[in-house]
């Protein structure tokens, strides 16, 4: 695939760099061509394996434009190594966060215990000042206690201070005055205010979110002021859970909105391509990627999904988002047999350190990787493209596997296949999750492999799943870090409206003004990025009277009745989709208005070539046998990618290896390559 990016003769080289589980992925854009390059991640600074691979690929004193997906946020969170963070309240509320909601995440489990609170009890401190819903001050903030309240807290050394006061969404004036006090009193603390983070009602999660970003905000800069240091002078964007890529001081002021920051890049990537591929603006897809640690997926009815209420950790976090479902299965996920006798497959992972047992690293338990491996799917002899430097130790991963199945009492190749069915159930569940427990027939649906693993598995998951085709991208296993440098500039804010949609119909007034204020904040945040004219786009949660949970509806911009009209028709529509019913007479409440700022990104043009021949024979490897199903191995073809034409096709059984991943074509199935060399992978018949 080539491509040419947008005229601009003194444009540094774009250069996108995706960090994963296991492997960090770099996808350079330079003389209208596309370069690929992995690197093994490195989990203790990922900033020394950014710098390693653009040495590798001879750019390190190259003038860049970087845009980078990180798991930094994410790491922290899960691992529990953010920061020593303290919480500031209105008096009466400071456990807020230790209560949370009274929700059961395993209904029939009789003893539970949550995941302890970011914020240990001796640093969660209240102070007297109190407002009312309607922003009223009902007690003024006391300063003097305030004051002696900080003092105390500087004994504690805090490295990070969340400010959560009740009601300061409708009013932020008190949690202003709280932060000049703690800045004098705690210099260099850095002070996240919930009126800043999430000036939305549910004091819980508006807590929750708050107390994320400060518990994140010191590791998060840490790491982003080590890139800048060792990229000093090149231009360096983040990419944003929502799907949009923001500056450096941006993205340390704001960490949270990094959670799921190269899972996004994925899905961007991913629709993008099928938007070209499919040669339609709005295309069904389902994303499917499959890396070292985790697999994470996406339904697209047309448009990249997004929204406002995720789980990270056990925590919520009410930030815009990519609606991304994420298992613990990944290529190195670990194989086990339970107390119960039963295999288990994930979610504990091997990691890039030691990685699975074929790496030879010191991994001892088998992985979905070694499966692969043992049962023929992956070849030591084209592994990364057959790269010298990295070899697989096919001898340790029979080692594993035959001992997992003398536990089993089964053989080495029926304890893999075990193995890799166990991964797949696990996968599928996650990709019916989005599709058809949401009303949508995966049927009608494109599925999109990628990441390192994704292709390995995508044929057989589309069957189970009864989807029709599979659209392999030229560059699937860093298709990812391809979506960074396709990743539009993006500010996104909310602000809580509470107010009954038929009293915006007869006065919108209220809405305009406020809109306009939310706009002039997002200007302000991309002119700094260099977006001269930002595109400006509105959404309302809204819901029936009474509900508790909202859904999220566009909002026609200028604000007018009959855009409000529209907006409570797209939710009737949307409720109704998404449920099952709807009920026009019921009034409805628009709870939260949203406001999306987007510049544009890289705008790279693929060319398609014209298609020739249909005999892929060029591209043929050998044979080998490859294990399909317990009764025993099959004769199956293997190819090389990058010898693959558009116009080729080809009969499964068949393996098609490439540097960046490797793509598994079982019996009954058939390939073709089209213009721009993606893989349309089919049934028979």
């Amino acid at each position: 695939m080539t491509a040419t990016p947008a005229p601009s003769p003194d444009r540094p080289i774009l250069i996108g760099v995706d960090v994963g589980g296991t492997f960090t992925d770099f996808v350079l854009l330079q003389d209208g061509r596309i370069r690929v390059h992995k690197r093994a991640t490195t989990p203790q600074d990922q900033s020394r394996a950014i710098v390693t691979g653009l040495a590798e690929l001879g750019l390190a004193d190259a003038a860049l434009e970087l845009v980078h997906g990180t798991t930094v946020a994410t790491n922290a969170l899960l691992e529990r190594r953010g920061a020593r963070t303290a919480l500031l309240t209105t008096a009466g509320f400071r456990d807020v966060l230790v209560i949370g909601r009274q929700n059961r995440p395993h209904l029939y489990r009789l003893t539970q215990q949550r995941p302890p609170a970011l914020v240990p009890d001796e640093l969660r401190l209240e102070v007297a000042e109190r407002l009312d819903p309607t922003a009223q001050v009902l007690h003024p903030l006391d300063e003097a206690q305030l004051t002696a309240l900080a003092q105390e807290l500087a004994q504690q050394s805090p490295e990070s201070l969340a400010v959560v006061f009740l009601f300061s969404f409708q009013n932020p004036t008190h949690e202003e005055q709280a932060r000049a006090i703690l800045a004098r009193e705690l210099p260099g603390v850095p002070i996240s205010l919930s009126s800043q983070i999430l000036p939305e009602y549910r004091e819980y999660e508006r807590t929750a979110t708050t107390v994320i970003n400060a518990y994140l905000r010191p590791v998060v800069g840490r790491y982003l002021e080590r890139l800048s240091q060792a990229l000093p002078g090149r231009p360096i964007r983040i990419m944003q859970s929502n799907g949009g890529a923001i500056g450096l001081e941006q993205a340390a002021r704001q960490p949270a909105r990094l959670v799921l920051s190269g899972p996004a890049g994925g899905v961007v990537g991913a629709f993008a391509l099928a938007q070209q591929a499919l040669d339609d603006p709005a295309p069904n897809v389902l994303t499917f990627d499959m890396g070292g640690t985790s697999t994470d997926v996406a339904l697209c009815p047309g448009q990249v999904p997004r929204t406002s209420e995720s789980e990270i950790a056990g925590l919520p976090l009410r930030l815009p988002i990519i609606d991304i479902h994420t298992v613990g299965a990944g290529g190195g996920s670990l194989a086990r047999v339970d107390p119960g006798g039963g295999l288990r497959v994930g979610p504990q992972s091997a990691g890039a350190v030691p990685g699975p047992v074929c790496y030879g690293r010191g991994g001892t338990q088998p992985t979905v990787t070694d499966a692969n491996l043992v049962l023929g799917r992956l070849d030591p002899a084209h592994f990364l493209g057959g790269r010298g430097d990295v070899s697989l130790d096919e001898a340790g991963a029979r080692d594993a596997l035959a001992r997992l199945g003398q536990e089993l009492d089964l053989s080495l190749e029926e304890a893999a296949l075990g193995v890799i069915r166990v991964a797949n159930a696990t996968m599928e569940r996650a990709l019916r999750r989005v599709s058809v427990e949401r009303g949508y027939d995966p049927r009608h649906f494109t599925l999109i492999p990628f990441g390192g693993a994704g292709p390995l598995h995508a044929c057989e998951l589309a069957e189970s799943l009864g989807v029709g085709r599979v659209l392999a991208p030229p560059h699937p296993g860093v298709l990812s870090a391809l979506g960074l440098l396709l990743a539009d500039v993006v500010h996104e804010v909310s602000h809580a409206v509470l107010a009954r949609a038929d009293q915006l119909l007869a006065d919108p007034g209220q809405l305009e003004a406020l809109v306009t204020a939310l706009s002039e904040q997002v200007w302000t945040v991309l002119q700094g990025e260099g977006i001269a004219r930002p595109q400006i786009h509105a959404s309302l949660d809204m819901r029936y009277q009474g509900q508790s949970y909202e859904l999220t509806v566009p909002l026609e911009l200028p604000v007018t009745p009959e855009a409000v009209a529209q907006a409570v028709d797209a939710f009737h529509r949307l409720h109704a989709q998404r449920y099952g019913y709807a009920m026009p007479q019921e009034p409805v409440q628009a709870v939260t208005l949203r406001v999306r700022g987007v510049g544009p990104g890289a705008r790279p043009t693929f060319h398609r070539e014209a298609e020739g021949t249909q005999d892929p024979s060029p591209a043929l490897l050998g044979r080998k046998a490859v294990w399909f199903q317990a009764e025993g191995p099959t004769e199956t073809a293997c190819y090389q990618r990058e010898r693959l034409q558009p116009g080729n096709r080809l009969a499964g059984p068949a393996v098609i290896f490439q540097f960046d991943t490797t793509m598994v074509i079982p019996p009954g199935w058939q390939v073709r390559v089209d213009g721009w060399h993606n893989l349309w992978a089919e049934q028979a018949g």
